[in-house]
């Protein structure tokens, strides 16, 4: 099988007589995602374009639309609209469309902080915003596997977070709970980071580390078995902030 590490499709190229490119958006192991504006609505969506090395049988993309379609209701998950393909050098090449999202890495977001971090008060409503959604996610027994700051999409943020969860995830063909915890210790990670990280963390208020617990899975793990119980401590969490 040919090996494709690029389509490099340009802006104006026409997929499947129904979509637009208008810029390529990033790429990764799997693929490359590209912003498009369907023709005639104009309405702007979001295709990933699969490699055909990293698609055999086209079991990935079913694997992740079906995925997709089984946590619909997931609202901080890109909603996934439908599969379609288009004709690539002689090759019928399938991807995936779905809503387009505007807004900011939480990592870019970050950078454009004072000293790149958030204040403790913002970042605990930072996280809030992403256990409830994740925990979502947690119910329908499934889980993401890969959560930093380069794959959550904050849409709006200030007293109150809207973020996304832009990548395809890493999902194995059953969750474990070794899963689930994975992505409680990321959740805390993330929030470490936001408040600025080693280098910030031994200033933090004891409610901020608290959260933390230094870092250490078994810790963490201890008081937070699953993201409802992280949900439910930082709802009930007395502010001395």
């Amino acid at each position: 099988m040919l090996k494709i590490t690029t389509f490099g499709l340009k802006e104006g190229y026409i997929l499947s007589g129904r979509y637009c490119v208008v810029k390529k958006l990033g790429k990764g192991w799997e693929g490359e995602v590209y912003l498009v504006q369907e023709k005639g609505t104009k309405i702007e969506r979001s295709v990933k374009i699969f490699f055909p090395q990293r698609n055999k049988g086209n079991k990935n993309l079913l694997f992740y639309a079906k995925k997709l379609h089984k946590l619909k209701d997931c609202d901080m998950l890109i909603q996934y609209h439908t599969q379609e393909m288009f004709v690539w050098k002689g090759m019928n090449i399938p991807y995936l469309v779905s809503e387009f999202v505007v807004g900011e890495m939480l990592s870019t977001v970050l950078k454009r902080q004072p000293n790149h971090r958030m204040r403790p008060f913002q970042a605990v409503h930072m996280l809030y915003a992403l256990v409830k959604g994740v925990e979502k996610i947690h119910k329908q027994k499934e889980y993401h596997g890969d959560l930093h700051t380069g794959n959550i999409m904050v849409e709006r943020y200030g007293l109150t977070f809207e973020l996304k969860l832009v990548d395809l995830f890493h999902w194995r063909e059953s969750t474990t709970p070794e899963n689930i915890q994975d992505d409680i210790c990321d959740m805390i990670r993330i929030f470490y980071d936001a408040i600025g990280g080693k280098e910030w963390y031994a200033k933090q208020p004891l409610e901020v580390k608290e959260i933390i617990c230094g870092l250490k899975r078994s810790l963490i793990l201890k008081k937070f078995r699953t993201s409802t119980k992280l949900r439910e401590y930082l709802e009930e969490l007395n502010w001395q902030i």
